[in-house]
Formats: structure tokens, C-alpha cells, sequence
């Protein structure tokens, strides 16, 4: 079925629009090595980006909120990646044509991340999302996606319904904010995706590149 025409498109950030996983991942291992450990392979962490510390840790450590140790590892965890946030992080091939191809169309986009503003507003300045037309970060509201209320004040501050955004992402819990908030939800493969697979999460479209979303445009029915 077409999809109802968008006045605006919002993205998640990490697994999305950035590759920031070589960041993350290198403040990961700076703090196993301020332990006296040995590095974590970089393909093991990659997949457990989206979930930021939680998953990290996880990951590298065995450890979740509330074992001992874990909040001293978030904490210096965090310290590393915002001393050196976007030394080798970068847009995916294809995000910087496909935001140009939405502004000569005059679709806005925004960008609807949990990772906290503390990262996020040095980050997408530095890594060519500074003209974004909204940022929400994950204490923006006082909820974290899946729940929908970061995605009901992008809407907010870009004075459109919710039903007039598509929001685009990389994890389940994109999927379930944005069909929570009344959205349409396009799925991305080539993201870090968490520990299932894109085509069971239910979104609206899936898509392999980013240029692909262009091509729902042209489907797309205007409601007026």
C-alpha cells in the first residue's frame, strides 16, 4: 500500500544517518586498558552499539545495571567516548545525498537519538548534521524511546501532527516508538540493528540504503 506523504522525515542517529561504533567502541577498550585488560575485538561491540552503555558493557564486561562495578564502568565508560566523540565516526555512504535530496524537495528531517544531549549536540555539529531542524536527545523528554513521547516533541517543535513524520531507524525500539507515536516507520538494514533482524520488527518499509527512501517518496500519496 502507499505510504501517506511526509512533511518531514526523522532519524535515529547512531546505526542510521552515523557509523559511530569506532568511537564508541575505542572508549570501550580505553576502559578495559585503564583495568590492565586486553582489548575487545571491534566486531564483537559493532553489533551492540544501539543499546550505548548497557550494551557496551554487556558486551565487554558480562555486566548489567545493577551488578557491582557496573555504574563505575558507565561512568568512565561515558568520560572516554565524550573526550573523543568523533574521531573516526562518520555519516553512512549515501546520508549526505539523501538530506540534500530532502531539502531540494523541502521535506524537513530531524534526528531523534537516546544518546544524551551531552554527546549529541557536539556530535552532530561536528560529524555535518548542524542543520538538522530539530535534535532530540534522550533526556530531551523525561522517556527514552521505545517510548513515543521523544518522537511526539520532534513533531512539537517542527509544528507538524505526528501522522506527517516518517521516522527512520535501525532497532526495534525505533519501530515501537515510532508506530507508537502514529507514525510511518521505515526500518534500516544497514545499521547495527541490536539482536534481531529488521524484517520482523513490523515497520511500514524496510530499506537496504539510503537511497532506497527516496524511491518511497514518489509511492507516497498526499493526504490533501
Amino acid at each position: 500500500m502507499p505510504l501517506p506523504m511526509p512533511r518531514a522525515i526523522l532519524f535515529d542517529l547512531d546505526g542510521t544517518l552515523a557509523d559511530t561504533a569506532p568511537d564508541l567502541a575505542a572508549a570501550l577498550n580505553r576502559l578495559r586498558r585503564d583495568r590492565g585488560l586486553s582489548s575487545t575485538p571491534y566486531e564483537q561491540l559493532r553489533p551492540h552499539t544501539s543499546a550505548g552503555a548497557r550494551g557496551m558493557i554487556g558486551a565487554a564486561f558480562g555486566l548489567k545495571p545493577g551488578d557491582p562495578d557496573y555504574e563505575e564502568l558507565r561512568v568512565g565508560f561515558l568520560d572516554h567516548y565524550a573526550a573523543a566523540l568523533a574521531v573516526d565516526s562518520t555519516l553512512f555512504d549515501g546520508i549526505p545525498a539523501l538530506l540534500n535530496d530532502l531539502r531540494q524537495r523541502r521535506l524537513g528531517w530531524g534526528v531523534v537519538t537516546n544518546k544524551a544531549a551531552r554527546f549529541t549536540d557536539p556530535l552532530v555539529s561536528q560529524i555535518g548534521l548542524g542543520d538538522a531542524d530539530c535534535v532530540i536527545s534522550g533526556d530531551t523528554t523525561p522517556h527514552a524511546k521505545p517510548h513515543p513521547e521523544p518522537l511526539l516533541e520532534a513533531a512539537r517543535r517542527l509544528k507538524l501532527q505526528p501522522q506527517e513524520c516518517w521516522y527512520v531507524g535501525d532497532d526495534l525500539r525505533d519501530i515501537q516508538a515510532g508506530r507508537a507515536a502514529g507514525m510511518v516507520t521505515v526500518a534500516v538494514a544497514w545499521g547495527y540493528c541490536g539482536e534481531s533482524t529488521p524484517q520482523s520488527w513490523d515497520a511500514d518499509a524496510l530499506i537496504d540504503a539510503p537511497h532506497q527512501l527516496l524511491a518511497l517518496l514518489p509511492q507516497a500519496i498526499s493526504k490533501n
